[in-house]
């Protein structure tokens, strides 16, 4: 389905976001401590730029030692229940290797070992690769046009909120400008999807000018193979089963869902973070990421893409497949952008140790693969797991391990260091970049706005020229990086490079993968605003809520009169806008909570916290008269305090509410 934050899963990431902004709300005292470190994995360390390194010979009998000697022991100790894998080189498959068990047993039933010819796994959004090659085939047959407005080839409108058309190119290198989206993303029910259904209803807002920001995206993806299924008069899966797979001789692939009976049977089970096998995964929008596929086919495929002559005849010619493989987009549209890491047409730029690789992966709630080819040197390899491990890192530990070991291995760095940028240039450009930012791939709508809160990006200056990244890009940890051109930098002892876009003086983008982003996050939403601003306000309308029993027993105990029915009004309603403007945190924790787990959200229950944080907002103007009428009855300073508290946190909430888009009319996700 979705690739992926590549250093994070995707769907355990948002299930993560969902906990963290619940512990914010429910927690306030202890909103900034909040988190546990993941758990880590050795992971082979990169050859610095220039070293010399041992190549080892890409042959059957050397890769089936490395890997027989890297996975078995990694799938012990992270608790992934299998693995398959798949190698090409020079127009063979080299080896396809089965490690672990496709099923675990249950009861009477006996754990079966991963057949790599036999089982098929989800890849996930490696599926998008299959979708590009569909869409080039048409741009090939001269049917589409990878520059024109693809509103030209839908049956619906598709809404855009700039002067610019977006195009296929756009949707191939995920820059069409389109925020995110989870609803429908991935159901268990069973039931076959619509795929024009999931896109013409509620399309994602575009808040992004097309070719400008490469923000990944599941929808536009999934837009593409809708135009090869519009145009071509054929239904996606059947197209693709006739012009891509059935071409490059993957018999025992398909994008069906549910699996037909004659594949069925054949499917491994996914497992969950205990080890729990789960039910078939319906993708809710299937050109990006329902294939399901053995590792056998994606070899074939593999060697498909690398040119070589299988199955029933190439899936692309020679131009078309070299205009695939170049980069999508050049400095027009994407600035100095274009001199970091840049989408081609569905695949990734993973190049490492000086030589061009490109790949995809992806992640489902149980599936977790990955693909890469080396074009020049007609080779690939493919990986793919069912389950990603105890801990939420152990799945893309396990890939980076096996992929640029691979790499590592067989293909070791001869490049020279880069050059760098004297000192001076670099310490003005490093105070330029020094900030805070957040994910483009994220959403600007609606009330998950406040996802944007979490995993965010810390840049700040180190040795005066240097840059050190909080966390690093790709990463759960540090990592620093020194610029080797201008404004663009390289991880100091790695291999990871990045861009950076400039106006008036301050960095505006930070392209660190082909497809992922980093902005700046907006002043009013720092960190350093918010969770003082949100965790004072909560505190004290959580306080106040507690006040009223305690409040309440203290005067019976004590023999109090009640209090002065001068100004009850407005107390009254003051209590009201405290106690909806609680629960509507609370409520919009929980709601967050489930839909970043994947689970469905009804309309009524969003809109009645909707109608809850009104409550407090409007609670505003009793709670102003209310501390007005205390000053003026000269109550006592402790109640004037804490009138003018209570007045403060309901203005602190409704800021929230407002500067998050919680009130937002829109409350699709």
């Amino acid at each position: 389905m979705l690739r992926q934050d590549p250093a994070r899963p995707r769907a355990s990431r948002l299930r993560r976001l969902g906990a963290a902004l619940a512990a914010t709300v429910a927690v306030v005292a202890t909103v900034a401590g909040c988190g546990t470190a993941p758990t880590a994995m050795s992971v082979p360390t990169p050859p610095a730029p220039g070293a010399p390194a041992d190549q080892a010979a890409l042959n059957a009998a050397d890769v089936d030692a490395w890997l027989d000697g890297l996975l078995p022991a990694a799938l012990q100790r992270t608790g992934i229940p299998g693995a398959t894998v798949a190698v090409v080189r020079d127009g063979e498959i080299l080896t396809t290797r089965g490690y672990g068990h496709a099923d675990t047993g249950t009861g009477t039933n006996q754990p079966v070992p991963v057949d790599p010819d036999r089982h098929l796994f989800r890849v996930g959004s490696v599926s998008k690769l299959v979708t590009a090659v569909a869409v080039l085939q048409l741009v090939q047959s001269g049917d589409l046009d990878l520059d024109a407005d693809v509103n030209e080839y839908l049956d619906f409108t598709l809404p855009r909120r700039y002067d610019e058309a977006v195009t296929l190119r756009h949707l191939l290198t995920h820059t069409a400008g389109f925020e995110e989206r989870v609803a429908g993303l991935i159901r268990l029910d069973g039931r076959t999807p619509d795929l024009r259904a999931a896109l013409a209803t509620d399309p994602p807002e575009q808040i992004y000018r097309p070719g400008t920001v490469p923000a990944y995206s599941n929808y536009g993806n999934a837009l593409a193979g809708y135009i090869v299924e519009h145009v071509s008069g054929t239904p996606f899966e059947k197209y693709v089963d006739r012009n891509v797979l059935a071409r490059a001789g993957m018999a025992s692939s398909t994008f069906a869902q549910p699996l037909p009976p004659a594949l069925a049977d054949r499917m491994a089970s996914g497992h969950d973070a205990a080890g729990v096998a789960g039910p078939f995964e319906i993708v809710g929008t299937p050109p990006a990421g329902a294939l399901s596929a053995p590792a056998t086919d994606m070899a074939r495929f593999m060697l498909a893409l690398t040119g070589e002559p299988v199955g029933e005849g190439p899936l692309l010619n020679a131009a078309t497949r070299e205009l695939m493989q170049r980069p999508g987009l050049d400095a027009t549209s994407l600035g100095t952008l274009a001199d970091g890491p840049r989408m081609a047409l569905g695949l990734f730029d993973e190049s490492r140790n000086g030589r061009h690789i490109l790949g995809h992966g992806g992640d489902t709630m149980f599936f977790h693969s990955h693909l890469q080819i080396y074009p020049r040197e007609r080779a690939g390899i493919f990986l793919s797991l069912n389950g990603g491990g105890r801990g939420d890192r152990d799945s893309h530990e396990l890939r980076q391990a096996v992929v640029n070991g691979f790499a590592d291995r067989y293909f070791p760095g001869t490049s020279e260091r880069p050059a760098s940028v004297d000192a001076q240039t670099s310490a003005a450009h490093a105070a330029a970049a020094a900030g805070t930012y957040t994910d483009s791939r994220g959403f600007g709508s609606n009330f998950l706005t406040t996802m944007g809160l979490v995993g965010r990006t810390t840049v700040s200056v180190a040795d005066d020229h240097r840059l050190l990244f909080e966390p690093g890009p790709l990463s759960a940890t540090p990592a620093l990086y020194e610029e080797v051109a201008p404004w663009v930098w390289r991880e100091v002892g790695g291999q990871r490079t990045l861009a950076m876009r400039v106006t008036d003086d301050r960095v505006t983008a930070i392209s660190h993968d082909s497809a992922f982003t980093l902005l700046p996050v907006e002043p009013a939403r720092a960190t350093a605003v918010v969770v003082p601003v949100l965790g004072a306000s909560v505190l004290v309308l959580a306080l106040t809520v507690l006040s009223w029993p305690f409040g309440a027993l203290v005067r019976r105990v004590l023999g109090r009169p009640r209090r002065d029915p001068a100004g009850r009004t407005v107390r009254v309603l003051s209590r009201v806008a405290v106690a909806g403007a609680l629960l509507a945190l609370i409520g919009w924790a929980v709601n967050i909570a489930a839909i970043m787990g994947l689970q469905e959200v009804s309309a009524a229950s969003l809109r009645t916290v909707q109608v809850l944080q009104v409550i407090g907002l409007l609670g505003v103007l009793p709670a102003g008269v209310r501390l007005v009428d205390d000053v003026r009855r000269r109550v006592g300073w402790h109640r004037v305090a804490a009138s003018a508290l209570i007045l403060l946190a309901l203005a602190g909430t409704g800021w929230f509410a407002v500067e998050f888009m919680l009130l937002a009319p829109s409350i699709s996700y």
